[in-house]
């Protein structure tokens, strides 16, 4: 029931932070959920015997967000910094590890999130696309799941997926991303959203897996508790943080079809 109510409560304001806020808004909801995401992307890093970044880190994460582009100078900038400053732990055989989990932290959802801001800029009905696959896909995947799952997916990773549950989640998915374009991207072909909507639903899964193996591997279950049913905001956009770049760089090598 918790997941429930949290769902019906957030999806209305992603809506609207996606497809109506200002531009100012949308990027103050990026830094928000970013610098949460990182925070606990961080303890699960702590939890496995990593120096954690803290506050510099969360500083980081915002400079490489809001960075005018090309952004990969500043990315460099900010992994040389971290590489110095990791010099003075007292352990240094945790130095490298520490430094690449830090970097990894930053790409993977500050990263995402500048592919978020440019994928609204292109169209933010494709950035809803790219959200809705994965929530459709969950949904999806749980009922098939349930009802017909018999071949562990990753039994190690999350003995509770199955390949089944795999195969509904791409084709719930598919079908979202197929509805939601008939009607708000009339001028998409097809077979060109349903091709984006399998892709980014099966990196989604992949982003969902991930983020349970970095849990697994630090002995937590949730990675916050501050969405109740959900646990925190990492577990609640992992499959987000892969979906959504997968989108944009579809999107981005084929700009030159008239659709767009």
């Amino acid at each position: 029931m918790k997941r429930i109510i949290s769902a019906l409560v957030l999806i209305p304001i992603v809506v609207w932070v996606v497809l109506f806020s200002p531009q100012w808004a949308f990027l103050a909801v990026l830094a928000l959920v970013g610098l949460i995401a990182f925070h606990e992307f961080d303890g699960i890093a702590a939890a496995q015997d990593l120096a954690p970044t803290g506050i510099l880190g969360m500083a980081c994460g915002l400079v490489f967000l809001l960075a005018p582009e090309p952004a990969i100078p500043v990315l460099v900038a900010i992994a040389l910094v971290l590489m110095a400053l990791k010099l003075r732990l007292d352990d240094l055989s945790k130095a490298l590890a520490s430094v690449g989990a830090a970097v990894l932290g930053l790409v993977y959802i500050f990263g995402a999130w500048r592919c978020a801001a440019a994928l609204r800029e292109i169209n933010p009905h494709w950035l809803m696309i790219a959200l809705l696959v994965s929530w459709a896909g969950d949904t999806a995947a749980l009922y098939v799941g349930h009802a017909f799952g018999k071949r562990k997916l990753a039994p190690v990773v999350s003995p509770a997926k199955t390949w089944e549950g795999a195969a509904g989640s791409v084709a719930g998915g598919m079908l979202a991303a197929g509805v939601y374009a008939y009607f708000l991207i009339p001028s998409a072909p097809l077979a060109a959203v349903l091709a984006t909507g399998a892709a980014a639903n099966v990196a989604g899964q992949f982003g969902d897996l991930c983020e349970s193996a970095w849990k697994r591997g630090a002995n937590v279950k949730d990675s916050g508790t501050w969405l109740p049913g959900h646990g925190g905001w990492l577990d609640r956009i992992d499959s987000s943080l892969f979906s959504i770049p997968v989108v944009y760089g579809i999107l981005k090598l084929t700009l030159a079809w008239p659709w767009f």
